[in-house]
């Protein structure tokens, strides 16, 4: 039997890019960038790729090139970017957030070295999650009187790199972790920004948290005013640090908009039983527990282990039945929920959550 083109490219030695690194930066191309301050010591962006990537201006021949297109036009492949493509089979296993980072490598691999990386491209290199879809551009920051235009694969801030946090990324720079939080709460949505800066401020975050939440207040603060200054510090004083999702975010964010009661994620209690718990959100004024449940939790091999989906919904009923026994009110919703308000409503005050707020 022959090969198959996806074999016979795999076996190319210029194709086989996955654990690939753009050229360490040269000196003089990072000279000027600015040294991050008040952020957790952190290991470097990496510039590796998560699937295997393959690139059209690798030397493929006539023959292997008229192949790739038809593997596009039936949906075997999928491209990322001008000549770049990877399996569908490999991309659709991606979150949103790790197939951006795939699309912000391929495209700075066609960049003139020294581009600014920022905004939802740095965010989705240093691994900050966004509520919402991610664009099909990339994000970069340019000089405030430099000219340059958005188009393609690139869309340009004009907004100057003068203060601006960056660290090395290759030949390029990327924004660091504070300066892109701080950058996506200047100019996303209220509810969008709040997810990033939560994201970046994670504190159980595997290796720590991003940032904190000092360091994005003092950037808020130095020089001069910007544009985007006032929601950007309402979008950090009300950030908490203990989000481990961005629908943990939109919950707190939500909650805090239908009128009810301040609440805090990740309650801890240790049961009657000696079992450990975690609350999503634990409203303390009126000891309520508040459980978020994601489908995964229930579906998903990584949670299910080797035990049936039946056992999992009757542990997680003993589970809720104990915290029951130790909480004045207690409401379970669906992630998703959040996403109509007046269910969330409803609920909460159906089970005994007063709100200062009509029904929407």
């Amino acid at each position: 039997m022959s090969e198959t083109t996806g074999e016979r490219m795999l076996r190319h030695p210029l194709l086989h890019t996955r654990g690939s690194r753009v050229p360490s930066t040269d000196r003089s191309v990072a000279a000027g960038s600015n040294a991050p301050s008040g952020e957790p010591e952190r290991v470097p962006p990496t510039l590796e790729s998560p699937i295997d990537v393959f690139r059209r201006d690798d030397q493929l021949d006539v023959v292997d090139d008229r192949r790739l297109r038809r593997r596009i036009r039936s949906g075997e492949w999928v491209r990322v970017t001008a000549g770049a493509y990877v399996r569908a089979a490999s991309w659709n296993a991606l979150r949103p957030i790790d197939r951006h980072r795939v699309r912000v490598l391929e495209v700075c691999r066609r960049l003139r070295p020294g581009a600014v990386v920022s905004h939802l491209a740095a965010a989705a290199v240093h691994g900050i999650d966004v509520l919402g879809s991610w664009p099909r551009y990339v994000d970069v920051r340019i000089e405030r009187a430099s000219g340059g235009r958005s188009g393609g694969a690139v869309r340009r801030h004009a907004l100057g790199l003068e203060g601006v946090e960056c660290t090395e990324f290759g030949v390029h720079r990327i924004t660091t972790p504070a300066q892109t939080a701080l950058d996506l709460a200047r100019t996303l949505p209220f509810l969008r920004a709040s997810t990033a800066v939560d994201q970046a401020l994670w504190e159980d975050r595997p290796g720590g948290a991003l940032a904190r939440k000092t360091a994005l207040l003092d950037l808020l603060d130095a020089g001069e005013p910007r544009r985007g200054d006032v929601r950007a510090r309402r979008v950090l004083e009300a950030s908490e640090s203990g989000a481990a999702n961005v629908r943990e975010t939109q919950a707190r964010v939500v909650l805090a908009q239908l009128g009810f009661p301040p609440s805090h994620p990740q309650e801890r209690r240790v049961l009657a039983s000696g079992r450990l718990v975690f609350g999503d959100r634990y409203f303390p004024d009126h000891d309520h527990w508040l459980e978020i449940d994601g489908r995964g939790k229930y579906l998903s091999p990584e949670f299910g282990d080797d035990r049936d989906p039946a056992d999992i919904v009757i542990d997680e009923k003993n589970r809720e039945n104990e915290i029951r026994r130790e909480v004045r009110g207690f409401s379970r919703l669906e992630a998703t929920d959040f996403d109509h308000e007046r269910r969330i409503y409803d609920v909460l005050t159906g089970d005994g959550l007063p709100s200062s707020r009509h029904r929407p």
